[in-house]
């Protein structure tokens, strides 16, 4: 075994995680723009059908943290591609499923195979490549990790119109083939990770399941329930804080914990952590808030809302290579110019409006595609490189589901500033400044009504419908304010998060 995983090829290794890497990422977001298709095929509610989100979600974000525990009870080879044929054969079964309940079912089966993939693919890189290639063997794990939310919507849109909401599901089933077949040719566990049955902390398990699942259930429903003026969210956030901190409570005290959370005494990993939080804010909520900007404001359909955000990917796809290569020179330097590239998409994003041509589009998602690479390559690089390889494991799921619930965060938030209640706060605002009085007002009324007139209608049916252009006029541009701002908030996150760079401690290859 010891000879083999000397000999692998380092090469081989990468080609045979990427497989498993994108499958599972691009599958955060593919589902994004099936769910009216899927709504209509199982007869779901609008609230009903965001579980088809929710549940893989929710697998996701508990067995992140468990990869460390499994991949030594079972083996990490043996764990990887249990992971992957499970998330095959359910997406299989998300294929053929012809209701909500066995979708969702089959939904939290694949949410488990892809939430332990993306951190042991993350753990095996940073151990197959030395420490001089740390930064491009990010690099390319990024490419994976980043790239396939970006590109998942633009994929399931063309999925769709060819052929039908069962082929995002079917796609990953040759992949999985690919990548099992990979996997047990040229992946091996090195002989440091001993497999032993440790004993189970049930407890810690229990905690971890309670709070992070209610979180993410919270997350989910809470803009369909007006948040906190619903008894049920109330009661989901307490369940929720009261199951996190117990489970931090509990697996500071136990000897053999469920998730080693002493290893947050890394600053580097502690810091990059948090910051990796930002990021998954910064990019999940802006791939929801993209494409639903463009299909509900701009009329494009679900393929062409897909395809304007590859720019984005493209631009992932140059810069997260120069990063890897540049990071042994300039190190954490190049999260401070992703930081101010984004910084300047996003803001560019909070001053559109509706009468934009493609390429006001183009232009910011590009820049937030470079700016993204720029910051994942060195931050992850920079957030494992002190990590031993032992810990390895335990510090990448951390990791990773940290990027995920604060993903899920920068959603929910996301999704409340641009639904009915964020709109109406800048209604308001508008309509403060419209009445009888009004020169402006009265003006677009009289233009209004006499050029319905002019096409027909009577002076008394033109005023009625000159009233009613206005308020749709009014609506239009309260939403567009209320996008506006939810980019304008990204932006300022990300200003806010500069001074955390202080707090990286320099490394041998810096």
């Amino acid at each position: 075994m010891e000879e083999n995983v000397k000999n692998v090829n380092k090469w081989l290794v990468t080609v045979s995680l990427m497989t498993g890497t994108l499958m599972s990422s691009i599958d955060t977001s593919i589902v994004d723009v099936a769910l009216p298709h899927i709504q209509g095929a199982t007869s779901a509610s609008t609230t009903e059908i965001t579980w088809v989100i929710a549940s893989y979600m929710l697998a996701n974000v508990i067995v992140m943290p468990l990869v460390a525990l499994l991949s030594k009870r079972f083996g990490r080879k043996n764990f990887y591609q249990f992971a992957v044929i499970l998330f095959t054969l359910t997406s299989i079964g998300c294929g053929l499923s012809d209701s909500l309940l066995e979708l969702t079912i089959y939904r939290i089966f694949q949410g488990i195979g892809g939430g332990a993939i993306i951190p042991l693919s993350q753990a095996i890189m940073r151990e197959t490549f030395p420490p001089r290639d740390q930064g491009r063997a990010m690099g390319i794990f990024g490419l994976g990790v980043i790239m396939g939310p970006a590109i998942g919507p633009a994929l399931g849109g063309w999925l769709i119109d060819t052929y039908s909401w069962h082929w995002i599901f079917f796609i990953n089933l040759p992949i999985g083939i690919i990548n099992t077949l990979l996997v047990s040719r040229f992946i091996f566990d090195p002989p440091y990770l001993e497999r032993s049955k440790v004993k189970i902390d049930y407890f810690g398990l229990i905690f971890l399941s309670v709070g992070l699942g209610t979180l993410q259930i919270m997350l989910q429903k809470g803009s369909d329930e007006n948040w906190f003026e619903s008894s049920f969210i109330k009661k989901l956030c307490v369940v929720a804080i009261v199951g996190i901190i117990l489970f931090i409570i509990q697996e500071l005290r136990t000897k053999e914990p469920a998730v080693n959370l002493k290893i947050l005494k890394n600053v580097n990993l502690a810091v990059g952590t948090f910051f990796g939080g930002i990021l998954g804010m910064g990019l999940f909520s802006s791939i929801f808030v993209t494409p639903m900007f463009l299909q509900t404001r701009l009329g494009y359909p679900a393929l062409n809302s897909g395809l304007v955000i590859v720019p984005r990917a493209i631009a992932m796809c140059i810069a997260m290579p120069i990063a890897g290569r540049l990071y042994n020179r300039f190190g954490t330097k190049l999260i401070f110019v992703g930081i101010i590239l984004s910084i300047i998409s996003f803001l560019q994003f909070s001053k559109l409006n509706l009468y934009i041509d493609y390429w006001a589009i183009f232009v910011p998602q590009f820049l937030q595609g470079l700016g993204f690479g720029l910051i994942f390559v060195p931050l992850s690089t920079t957030s494992l490189i002190s990590i031993n390889k032992t810990q390895m494991t335990s510090a990448t799921g951390i990791y990773n589901v940290i990027r995920t619930v604060a993903g899920s965060i920068g959603t929910a938030i996301a999704s409340t500033g641009i639904s009915s209640a964020g709109m109406n706060y800048f209604r308001g605002l508008i309509v403060h400044n419209i009445n009888s009085y009004n020169i402006a007002t009265n003006n677009s009324i009289d233009s209004f009504k006499y050029l319905l007139h002019a096409q027909g209608s009577s002076m008394y049916l033109a005023g009625k419908q000159a009233y009613k252009i206005l308020e749709k006029t009014l609506n239009d541009q309260a939403y567009m304010l209320a996008y506006n701002r939810v980019y304008a908030a990204i932006a300022l996150l990300f200003i806010l998060s500069i001074p955390l760079l202080l707090l990286f401690r320099k490394n041998k290859i810096e």
